[in-house]
């Protein structure tokens, strides 16, 4: 089995995967000081309750958009499985699509792996976009180039900013108001957020298509993703395992240039 760890500034997601199938996904939130030993007791543990031998494991890869928790997951996957990860964007790693920037190496490790299974998996051209800490909207070439993006602070990021700033708006949760014109406080904060966010989303996707002046899908992914598809009518596809799936594909293709 592979174990695909992808470290966001959140949250870290481990996931299980025997050939294309997933065995199993876990999250924990994302903090440097936790150790190699916390991550193998607590990931160890739930894999049992699946029914899952650590054993079981023999090939992991990690993608972090934080380096100061790396160490300490390759710590895990060396004393708990026995093997050596691969590091995306270390180690020679090479990704299966060309990376056409300026300064390829500022990249977050996320956002190509979510080029490279959102090309495998849909074709080209496409708009990915991720929602994540940041919101993220990366564009792929027909060819599967990666060509470059856009990064927007995420919603909840938004909600905490406002939270933080002003001293009379409450905390809110993120929520689809009826309408966008809010009768108090909360409904107008929602309203704000939600519809704000949906213009943000379709006013991205129609600009960027105008620059690459051709028609281009779009993939979204991250927890947030299936809130939003409804009424922002530009999303095609929600697949809220893309990155995952991208780790084990960049796995595999780095594995058979080994072999």
């Amino acid at each position: 089995m592979l174990l695909t760890i992808d470290c966001g500034n959140t949250n870290i997601v481990f996931a299980l995967y025997e050939g294309e199938a997933q065995r199993g996904v876990w999250r924990i939130s994302t903090d440097h000081r936790r150790t190699a030993d916390e991550y193998g007791v607590w990931l160890t543990q739930l894999m049992d309750l699946e029914g899952i031998k650590r054993d079981q494991v023999t090939g992991a890869i990690i993608a972090s958009v934080v380096p100061d928790v790396v160490f300490s997951l390759k710590g895990l996957v060396r004393r708990y499985f026995n093997c050596d990860p691969q590091i995306v964007g270390q180690d020679g790693i090479k990704l299966t699509i060309p990376i056409r920037l300026d300064r390829p190496e500022e990249v977050g490790a996320d956002r190509l792996v979510n080029a490279v299974a959102a090309h495998h998996l849909y074709g080209g051209p496409l708009i990915v976009i991720d929602f994540g800490t940041a919101t993220t909207f990366d564009v792929v070439d027909g060819d599967g180039g990666y060509i470059g993006g856009v990064i927007c602070p995420g919603i909840n990021l938004s909600l905490e900013a406002l939270y933080m700033a002003a001293s009379k708006l409450p905390g809110i949760a993120i929520a689809r108001p009826k309408s966008v014109i809010g009768k108090s406080t909360v409904p107008a904060m929602q309203a704000g957020v939600y519809w704000g966010y949906i213009s943000l989303i379709e006013g991205l996707v129609r600009r960027i298509r105008g620059e690459m002046n051709k028609p281009m899908k779009v993939i979204a992914t991250g927890g947030l993703a299936p809130l939003f598809k409804e009424d922002a009518g530009v999303i095609d596809t929600v697949d809220g395992d893309l990155t995952l799936r991208g780790l084990a594909m960049i796995y595999n293709a780095n594995q058979k240039k080994t072999a």
